[in-house]
């Protein structure tokens, strides 16, 4: 494991948009970022717009190549999510990056940066908030965001009673991300190897009998059975039909992995949500999951 250095006051931050495109104002963002003594540097993405996505994708992966490349840049955040990492991922060339890893952050679409990184290189990336969910992200999931990039304690702990944990403990290294995203990149460069892994999943505006689809797909190419845990996070949003699909999400995901024999805590605090805590994917966990209660703690 090659873990990035952890920043410090003063360190520069790159702004980008890998996916779609940002209306917002961000000036509130960006004075979080300075108000962690970070200096945020912003990419051409972060103002462009081509249809959906954040400018053409020759802009986007200029972008990120050149904060990637820039070795007075510590740390990469997107901007936003949406819709168009997958278009730009085999463009880039990580051979900078894989010498002087740097942290990238983000989520929801991100995830197949994320995921690449973490296959490819075995350098630990940071699900959390992006700049634009800054302007609506509780005090917690940014103080979590500020930890984990300075390298202090991030440990999450909650409890959670509303569908019944698979009670146990394990400790592995962490993973995962949106489940449209993991979906998409089955078979690809830029799939993690699941096994032995603990799996953290998320996911927004999905249909109930896609998120179905979806983990089944995940199921028979064989990336659950081997787990050593699976954390469940926002499922926010969801549409159904008439007549309803049937089972809840939480049922729905359950009934995946019922056979196997490991834990599985639902409702963590990351996704698509106000409440988005920080995860560092990539780095060995202890998960813990009793009755109501998870507490998910990094051994380094």
């Amino acid at each position: 494991m090659n873990i990035p250095p952890y920043l410090k006051e003063g360190d520069k931050v790159a702004v980008l948009c890998p996916a779609s495109y940002i209306e917002a104002d961000l000036t509130p963002a960006y004075d979080i970022l300075k108000s962690w003594g970070l200096q945020p540097v912003i990419y051409d993405s972060v103002l462009a717009q081509h249809y959906q996505f954040a400018g053409e994708d020759e802009l986007r992966t200029k972008d990120l190549q050149e904060a990637l490349d820039n070795p007075e840049i510590k740390a990469v955040i997107a901007g936003r999510g949406g819709y168009g990492c997958i278009r730009i991922i085999d463009s880039i060339d990580f051979s900078a990056f894989r010498k002087n890893p740097k942290w990238m952050v983000g989520f929801s679409d991100v995830t197949v940066i994320l995921s690449h990184i973490q296959q490819q290189f075995g350098v630990p990336v940071i699900h959390g908030q992006m700049v634009k969910t800054f302007l609506d992200a509780t005090k917690e999931s940014l103080e979590s965001l500020k930890n984990a990039l300075f390298g202090l304690p991030n440990h999450i702990s909650y409890t959670f009673s509303e569908f019944p944990h698979r009670q146990g403990t394990a400790e592995a290294i962490l993973t995962g991300g949106n489940l449209a995203l993991l979906h998409s990149i089955i078979g690809s460069p830029s799939e993690v190897d699941y096994e032995g892994k603990i799996l953290f999943i998320e996911d927004v505006g999905e249909s109930l009998y896609n998120i179905d689809r979806m983990l089944w797909t995940l199921k028979r190419a064989g990336r659950l059975q081997k787990l050593k845990g699976l954390i469940v996070g926002g499922f926010t949003e969801l549409k159904d039909y008439d007549p309803p699909f049937g089972q809840s999400f939480q049922e729905i995901i359950f009934d995946k992995v019922k056979e196997y024999d490991y834990p599985v805590a639902f409702g963590c605090p990351a996704g698509h949500i106000e409440d988005n805590r920080a995860l560092t994917f990539g780095k060995e966990i202890v998960l813990t999951v009793d009755e109501s209660n998870v507490n998910i703690q990094y051994k380094s």
